[in-house]
Formats: C-alpha cells, sequence, structure tokens
C-alpha cells in the first residue's frame, strides 16, 4: 500500500444506489470514504444528513472522513461520533473558537481536521496547527461536485508543509476538489498525503479501476 491515502467522495456516487457504491470503495484500494455534510447555509448547496450517514456507517467498513461544511459545528460534534465518523473536519472559516471545536472532536474520540476554503490563507493555522489530525486543503469552492481545480492550491501546499516542518509537527495534509489522475503526482510532490476525488472516481467507467490507478500514480 502507497503512503497516500485515497477518499474517494461519496458526494459523487449514485444516491439511488449508494449500498452499491459505498460497497464499490469497500472492495477498491481506497483507503476512506469521505462525506460531505452542506446545509446550504455556510455553503450555498445542501448534500445529506445525518440519516443518509447512518446508512453509509451501516454498509462502510473503511474509515469514514466527514467534512461538515456548514455553521456553527459545534452543535452536532458529539452526534457525529455517535453515527460513527473516525475523522471529523470543520472549516476555519465556520469556528469562531476554533481551539474550543478541535478539542470538542478530540474529546468524542474522533480525529479532530480543519479545512481551508480557497481564499483563506495556511498562516491562519499557525496557532492551533500543533492541535491538528488533518488540514483539508479545498481546491476548488466548497458546495458542488464537478468543479475546475484551482492552480494556487501548489502554492498553499508547499506553505503549509514549510510551516509544519518550522513547528515540527507532522498532521495529515488533505486536498479535496478537482483532483484526477491529471495531477495526484504534482499534488503528492508539493506536500498533500490525503487525496479526495469524488465525479472523477464515480463518473468514470471503471471507478475501482479509477482508484487503482490514482493510488498508483500518487505512491
Amino acid at each position: 500500500m502507497g503512503k497516500t491515502l485515497i477518499a474517494p467522495s461519496l458526494l459523487a456516487a449514485d444516491f439511488g444506489n449508494l449500498q452499491r457504491d459505498v460497497e464499490l470503495v469497500n472492495q477498491s484500494e481506497a483507503d476512506w470514504h469521505h462525506l460531505d455534510i452542506m446545509d446550504g447555509h455556510f455553503v450555498p448547496n445542501i448534500s445529506y444528513g445525518m440519516p443518509v450517514m447512518k446508512a453509509i456507517a451501516k454498509h462502510a467498513t473503511k474509515p469514514l472522513d466527514v467534512h461538515l461544511m456548514i455553521s456553527d459545528p459545534d452543535r452536532y460534534i458529539s452526534t457525529f461520533a455517535v453515527l460513527g465518523a473516525d475523522t471529523l473536519t470543520v472549516h476555519y472559516e465556520a469556528c469562531t473558537h476554533l481551539h474550543r471545536t478541535i478539542q470538542a472532536i478530540k474529546k468524542e474520540g474522533m480525529n479532530a481536521g480543519v479545512a481551508l476554503n480557497p481564499h483563506t490563507p495556511v498562516k491562519v493555522l499557525k496557532d492551533i496547527l500543533h492541535d491538528l489530525d488533518l488540514v483539508l486543503v479545498m481546491s476548488v469552492n466548497p458546495g458542488y461536485g464537478g468543479q475546475s481545480f484551482i492552480e494556487n492550491t501548489y502554492t498553499k501546499l508547499r506553505a503549509l508543509k514549510k510551516m509544519m516542518e518550522k513547528q515540527g509537527v507532522n498532521p495529515l495534509v488533505e486536498v479535496d476538489g478537482g483532483v484526477s489522475s491529471e495531477n495526484a503526482r504534482a499534488l503528492v510532490e508539493a506536500g498533500a498525503n490525503v487525496l479526495v476525488a469524488g465525479s472523477f472516481v464515480f463518473n468514470s467507467k471503471d471507478p475501482g479501476g479509477t482508484i487503482a490507478d490514482l493510488k498508483e500514480i500518487a505512491g
């Protein structure tokens, strides 16, 4: 198994055949299931909530990587722990008291992640980086699948890597949005070690084969 983790985004799965797509990820070379929870408030879209996540958790045999694109995520931290989230990622832009939120996630026994929108510089994490298990760099504007990759992501990843080295910390670095076999290697070289891929995987003719290819390219 390569050192880069692949986390297919179930936002791009076929919701009419969700169990089938969850089992496809189970049987593939993917490492995690990536779940995007949207509230129509923090982002201009609504994805799925607790009942759908409960259904996914029932069939998933791999860790659940849950990305909350919601306002006031503190309200639901314990709920997502009960639903089986292994990693819970909140948005920097949605948290007034980020340190408290991170501690609350860890207290529930989950890994804690922070996501940054494309316009948010990585330097905002300087004082919290040592508390994080994961940093999620959004490479598209959050809210919709199938968007074009934002090239500035490479610069952000390199800046984050430098900051991590300076502090001597090693959270996982995840990239979400527009990830494909075209840019997977370059993203890893810039500092990413978890790649989220949605449309690229589920819209392909052979999703399992596409995951295997990504895994091989990313190394």
